[in-house]
């Protein structure tokens, strides 16, 4: 478990998506921080949902695909390691690395651009694991259903940017008409969003949000479970 541990950390740093997931929200942040009050409650929750779903609509399910389609999870079945292994050996490396580019996001804002940062900890925490529940169990099923990386990878594409505009994170929720604003609240990546800004603005997370994001992951976890396949 260790050394498969230290040969996917190892790919996992040369993956070039691992590089983008980190740098492009940050890039974001920073050109649009520059010009925007301290105390807004608006860009650090949009960069942090960003970069979970790149994580889990893009990194994630491309990775597994193209696993599976190489016959590297098949090879495994007949040895010690069992596919599964490897699997949650991913989902743990891909948490690790939202987790990353989260603290560099936090970080940057805090000290660089002095960016309003909340203190209900416990709220943040809640927001977040659920919402990358969400999106890792978006990403589970790409890679079950896809039939290899390329279309894994293009299945993410697919789904994050309607995801995003949805969620206000293209277009702000408040220049987009009131119906669509509203249902974009209630998709993964807007319900992650949502929750964040409530928290950013110093109030409680929408519990009927919180909700939202744990029956997607449930319900969506079960789905990717039922049609994963190994080979």
């Amino acid at each position: 478990m260790k050394k498969l541990a230290f040969v996917e950390t190892k790919l996992l740093v040369r993956e070039p998506g691992a590089l983008f997931s980190l740098l492009i929200p940050l890039f974001i942040l920073v050109v649009f921080g520059s010009s925007i009050e301290p105390g807004d409650t608006v860009l650090l929750p949009m960069a942090l949902a960003i970069a979970v779903g790149l994580v889990g609509l893009y990194l994630l399910p491309t990775t597994l695909a193209t696993y599976r389609e190489r016959g590297i999870l098949r090879r495994l079945s007949i040895t010690p390691v069992h596919p599964g292994t490897l699997l949650a050996v991913q989902l743990l490396l891909q948490l690790v690395l939202a987790l990353l580019a989260c603290a560099l996001l936090t970080a940057v804002a805090g000290t660089v651009l002095g960016a309003h940062l909340p203190t209900a900890v416990l709220s943040v925490a809640a927001a977040f694991l659920l919402g990358t529940a969400s999106l890792f169990a978006i990403g589970l099923l790409i890679a079950a259903l896809a039939p290899n990386g390329r279309s894994a990878n293009g299945i993410g594409v697919l789904l994050y940017f309607p995801m995003a505009y949805l969620a206000g994170l293209i277009q702000p929720a408040d220049q987009m008409p009131a119906i669509v604003a509203r249902i974009g609240e209630f998709t993964p990546l807007g319900a992650f969003g949502a929750s964040l800004r409530e928290i950013w603005a110093g109030n409680a997370p929408s519990l009927l949000l919180l909700g939202v994001l744990a029956a997607y992951a449930l319900v969506i976890s079960i789905a990717a479970a039922k049609f994963f396949r190994w080979e």
